[in-house]
């Protein structure tokens, strides 16, 4: 599993950690079953305090996407198909409504957004 936090990103680091485990199961490198570091190492691993990856961890757990067995460690949580692809059409949609932000300003045109769409989506 890696992990990269930037100390520029506008994001909190605990934020940083969530969403890139978040990234790797919904993209199926992190799988149902797989276990995590402990927060003490994931912690040790990235330079930062154990609170922000326990932080971290809370946040997957409450969300679904990890579970914790006392004693044994975390774990990633077996995903509902349907949740999964609900999921990473939601941050579909949130990138797709900042890529329609961005050309609004630019006055690039709806045909001219839909062409880089069709582009990036045929892998051109």
């Amino acid at each position: 599993m890696e992990i990269v936090i930037s100390n520029s990103s506008g994001k909190p680091i605990y934020e940083q950690i969530t969403d890139q485990i978040k990234a790797q199961i919904m993209a199926g490198s992190l799988k149902a079953g797989d276990p995590l570091p402990s927060m003490r190492i994931l912690a040790a691993d990235l330079r930062v305090s154990v609170i922000t990856t326990k932080r971290a961890y809370n946040d997957l757990e409450a969300e679904g996407f990890i579970e914790t067995v006392t004693g044994k460690g975390s774990f990633v949580a077996a995903q509902d198909p349907q949740l999964l692809r609900e999921s990473n059409l939601r941050e579909a949609e949130a990138h797709i409504g900042r890529a329609v932000e961005i050309a609004r300003r630019a006055g690039i045109s709806r045909e001219e957004l839909h062409e880089i769409l069709d582009i990036e989506y045929d892998g051109e």
